[in-house]
């Protein structure tokens, strides 16, 4: 009786545990970084329907008028530090001259005086903006 030869055929199976623990390392560490990237002032925007900026711009600077009338401006040592007008205008000038071209965008609290939005829109071309946008939010469904 002659023996029959079993042949091995190379096995091709991918070992998925090391994408698995990844997996799980990125899921924890996005899970800690996401509640510290929405920190900022609490302004309550207006609603309007307008058109979002496209995404390969750079990132605006934004200069934020919350409920109290306050100015922050996202550039600068502290964010969330309410600034004087000469501060701001000496910020903005700043960042202008070192990034012309950016997007000057400004988010006024919904329940502020006009008055006080349009002072900032005016202390942002002051210091160089030769436009000035405004952000809103997205109206809600049924408004």
């Amino acid at each position: 009786m002659a023996r029959q030869r079993i042949r091995k055929r190379p096995i091709a199976d991918i070992n998925v545990v090391p994408y698995i623990d990844v997996m799980l390392v990125m899921l924890v560490v996005f899970m800690i970084t996401a509640p510290l990237l929405n920190q900022g002032v609490q302004v309550d925007l207006p609603q309007a329907a307008a058109e979002a900026l496209s995404p390969d711009r750079q990132d605006p600077l934004v200069l934020t008028v919350d409920g109290e009338g306050r100015f922050f401006l996202n550039v600068g040592g502290d964010p969330d530090q309410p600034l004087d007008a000469d501060t701001l205008m000496l910020r903005a000038a700043a960042v202008l001259r070192q990034r012309p071209g950016v997007a000057v965008m400004v988010r006024g609290d919904a329940h502020v005086d006009y008055g006080r939005v349009v002072v900032a829109m005016s202390l942002l071309q002051q210091a160089g903006a030769p436009s000035v946008g405004l952000i809103t939010e997205p109206p809600q469904e049924g408004s």
